[in-house]
């Protein structure tokens, strides 16, 4: 069967547009995962994928009306108070090991203190994934019904969701050889990005350039930690006198 011009735009926007939402999730998972650890953080995620289905099958085209800017909100300022720590503490070990990385006794202590369900890791990963699902299902339905191609759609939207998270399978390795005071600064970055950028797109502020905001937050905020990396450095090595 040929798929008709309108059918073929639904499916690639659709797919587009969905990706978007699905690298944020995918970025906020593995980064939990590999921070924090991932059997906590893939629990969160499948729980999220859980309410989702349940969500779904019971509001259909009514997902429409759920209040999004409330849950971004609320979701986006939980991730800028954790990410805010987690940056604090990867400026402050950056800046005393340099790019080195954690010892390996703190390595094994950290590891023995997170081997029931760390509900950090698993609140974060199940938040970003409820919301960025969510927000796929809006695209989904508004793409969807607006075209009368629901079906295709829907096709675009999950495939968007496989397609990245396979990607986000291939690379959480290659994520795990990163050390882990880098690791944690760089989590600490995204995860203050995307919370500044949800917590204030739902108190209705409108970002001049839509979701390309977050890489010049992401920029800012990587800036930002350079800067205080250098000036902890020269503290802690003597350049300037501690306050």
């Amino acid at each position: 069967m040929t798929l008709s011009n309108a059918a073929v735009y639904v499916l690639i926007t659709t797919f587009l547009a969905s990706a978007v939402e699905a690298i944020e999730m995918v970025t906020i998972v593995v980064g939990v995962g590999a921070t924090r650890g991932w059997r906590s953080s893939l629990t969160g995620a499948a729980a999220g994928f859980v309410l989702l289905a349940v969500v779904i099958v019971g509001l259909g085209a009514a997902l429409s009306h759920i209040p999004i800017g409330a849950l971004r909100t609320v979701v986006g300022a939980l991730l800028l108070i954790f990410g805010l720590q987690w940056f604090t503490k990867g400026v402050r070990r950056v800046a005393a090991r340099g790019f080195a990385g954690m010892r390996e006794q703190e390595l094994e202590d950290h590891h023995a203190a997170h081997r029931g369900i760390d509900w950090t890791a698993f609140v974060l990963s199940f938040k970003g994934v409820v919301l960025e699902g969510i927000e796929v299902a809006f695209i989904v339905v508004s793409f969807g019904a607006n075209a009368n191609q629901l079906g295709l759609a829907v096709i675009g939207g999950v495939a968007a969701i496989v397609v990245i998270g396979g990607i986000g399978a291939a690379v959480h390795r290659a994520v795990m050889r990163i050390p882990r005071s880098v690791l944690q600064l760089v989590v600490g970055v995204m995860l203050t990005t995307f919370g500044t950028f949800w917590s204030l797109e739902g108190v209705g502020v409108d970002w001049p350039a839509g979701d390309a905001s977050i890489l010049w937050l992401l920029g800012f905020y990587a800036l930002v930690a350079l800067t205080y990396i250098a000036l902890e450095r020269r503290r802690l090595f003597g350049l300037v006198p501690a306050a």
